[in-house]
């Protein structure tokens, strides 16, 4: 499978090596390259990790009729440092992919201090007609009303923590949307992951007293039933926006067993463009995720139920353009099932010009889990040329 995807990555080269010939001129390729430095230590302990990162993106499409358009992204990642080195299943978590098409990510070459990893998270046939939308294949179905923990988005649940994956990782199925109107719309979704574990489900979004609210019920990982929730509106000159799922065991169904995740948030804008957002979150799965380090945050199964660690958690964030090429960003986590516990990420991004940017960040979490004081920090310099 190795061999695969270099092929396929050759292929995207070369069919846009001749971009510019009419036979291709329904083509295009975008992306990215990026290098970030990481910067890992533990307080307690004093042992400091450096980690380098250089991460190439490419976004290739083929619009292959006014109804027809292909896409195969890719995402190319050389890891070489002290996480290889010290952490036995680092490379081994890179190369994990849970969809159904797993043979679509590899780590093509790992030795001791570095691996390189391949990843197709998208992957896809997308026809529309009328207004109808049918979806095949790898691509990303996001059902998320708030802005740090979706309840909703049972398809492709994604970590806050994770800054430097912007597009998030794709689901294997198909979705199938239809526009009634302009404000509202229906799907119907599903998705098989490498277990042959099935999530399909319904959604309904509409427009009603100015808020876009969604209705969502279905399966999720051939496991549990799931109703739930979502809106986004205004109170008043706030943005307000939330959402509700409920997961009960297929297996007991006639059991009280069942399990609610709640978010919901507010978010102002100032004059001067000073944007700040609150967020409160509920999550009835805490008891079962037997977190025993900050270190699982990056290591756990990632799911809608994994996503927040404290039975309640909240989000504040504060973000202002210091200058038009200058902006900073402060976002706070409170975590009180952890002792109290908190997460702050302070960062401050810079456009060098249209397409390049430099970018610091910070990630520091403390707390307590059962009787073990945790503390970790991180520092990462990026940056990052788009093409």
């Amino acid at each position: 499978m190795k061999k695969l995807s270099i092929y396929i990555l050759l292929f995207i080269l070369a069919v846009s090596a001749k971009s510019q010939e009419s036979v291709f001129k329904n083509m295009e390729l975008k992306g990215y390259v990026k290098y970030m430095n990481t910067a890992m230590f533990n307080s307690i302990d004093s042992i400091w990790l450096i980690d380098n990162l250089i991460h190439n993106r490419l976004n290739y499409k083929w619009y292959m009729s006014g109804n027809l358009t292909f896409a195969l992204d890719m995402r190319n990642r050389f890891v070489y440092g002290d996480l290889v080195k010290f952490m036995p299943n680092y490379a081994n978590s890179l190369e994990n992919d849970n969809g159904f098409l797993n043979f679509l990510t590899n780590n093509i070459t790992d030795e001791n201090s570095y691996v390189l990893n391949t990843a197709f998270d998208r992957a896809y046939f997308e026809f529309n007609v009328n207004n109808w939308v049918i979806t095949l294949g790898r691509q990303r179905i996001n059902w998320g009303q708030s802005f740090a923990w979706n309840p909703n988005d049972i398809f492709n649940s994604y970590s806050f923590f994770d800054f430097d994956y912007e597009e998030r990782a794709g689901s294997d199925g198909l979705r199938i949307q239809y526009y009634p109107n302009y404000t509202s719309v229906a799907e119907a979704a599903i998705k098989i992951d490498k277990d042959n574990n099935i999530t399909a489900a319904g959604l309904y979004r509409f427009n009603k007293w100015s808020y876009d609210i969604q209705l969502i019920g279905g399966i999720i990982d051939t496991s549990d039933y799931v109703v739930g929730a979502g809106w986004s509106g205004s109170i008043k000159d706030f943005g307000f926006n939330g959402e509700v799922s409920y997961f009960h065991p297929q297996e007991s169904y006639s059991d009280s067993t069942g399990v609610a995740i709640v978010s919901a948030g507010l978010n102002y804008m100032f004059g001067n463009s000073l944007n700040i957002s609150f967020e409160g979150n509920y999550n009835g799965y805490f008891g079962k995720l037997n977190l025993s380090s900050f270190n699982d945050l990056y290591f756990i199964p990632l799911s809608v139920k994994t996503t927040s660690y404290s039975k309640f958690s909240w989000f504040g964030q504060i973000s202002y353009p210091i200058h038009p090429l200058l902006n900073g960003t402060i976002a706070v986590m409170y975590f009180p099932s952890l002792g109290n516990g908190y997460f702050l990420m302070p960062s401050l991004a810079y456009s060098v010009s249209d397409n390049f940017e430099f970018a610091l960040y910070g990630q520091h979490f403390e707390g307590t889990f059962g009787n073990q004081y945790d503390k970790m920090t991180m520092l990462f310099l990026r940056f990052r040329y788009s093409f």
